[in-house]
């Protein structure tokens, strides 16, 4: 039995914001006198704006204070910065017009704040596809807990058994796996060789490249998704 419903992230997935948020922290961290090297900002991709800042500030000894007002500069920069340059991924709306025509739910689970989720919403015009956005902005904990997921599942009335979920990053495959969902990855270009996306169920290297004989593989009645595999 094939699964009913599909779960995206959306930065880095669905539109390609990672380079917009990393020159929207770039000029935040520089206010504090701070530089980041690709290494360390790309170890919290996947995480929550305020536990990115949490994090680096403790770590290079910055006042916690001033976290709150970094946090909101921060995302009003990137809100600005994909709306003068929104930029989605291959295979955008084609993979929502794919799952859309065979009946699946189709949910959003990203760990960006909801009014960054309601922008690039509204500037693909995905809400005719998406039927329900979760947001880890107010959770207690946020990707890899699997938490967001689960609500995304929950209010889409579906068991997470019954959900694939997209993934571009290793915290939110940890998130979707944690949360029992079968899950495919699309990382990034630098990163497709890594040995980590094993974890994953199927790794593409685009959107674009998921096709019926794929959703197929994913049937409960076949062999693992592991055997599915396409490195």
């Amino acid at each position: 039995m094939l699964p009913t419903t599909v779960i995206f992230d959306m930065d880095g997935l669905l539109i390609d914001s990672e380079p917009l948020w990393g020159e929207a922290a770039e000029e935040i961290l520089a206010r504090f006198g701070v530089k980041l090297t690709n290494e360390q900002y790309h170890q919290h991709t996947g995480l929550r704006t305020w536990e990115f800042l949490t994090w680096w500030f403790a770590y290079f000894g910055i006042a916690p204070e001033h976290i709150e007002s970094a946090e909101r500069d921060l995302v009003d920069l990137v809100i600005s910065k994909v709306t003068a340059k929104p930029r989605f991924l291959p295979g955008v709306p084609q993979i929502l017009e794919f799952f859309q025509q065979r009946g699946f739910g189709i949910g959003l689970a990203s760990s960006s704040p909801m009014h960054l989720i309601d922008t690039v919403e509204a500037l693909g015009q995905l809400g005719r596809f998406i039927q329900v956005k979760t947001s880890a902005e107010g959770l207690p904990l946020g990707k890899p807990h699997p938490q967001v997921y689960l609500d995304c599942a929950r209010q889409l009335g579906v068991s997470p058994l019954d959900c694939i979920a997209f993934e571009d990053s290793f915290n939110g495959m940890i998130a979707a796996k944690a949360a029992r969902m079968r899950c495919v990855v699309v990382p990034a270009p630098a990163q497709q060789n890594q040995l980590r996306w094993n974890a994953a169920d199927l790794k593409l290297s685009s959107l674009a490249d998921f096709n019926e004989n794929l959703l197929k593989g994913f049937s409960n009645d076949r062999a693992p998704a592991q055997s599915l595999q396409n490195c």
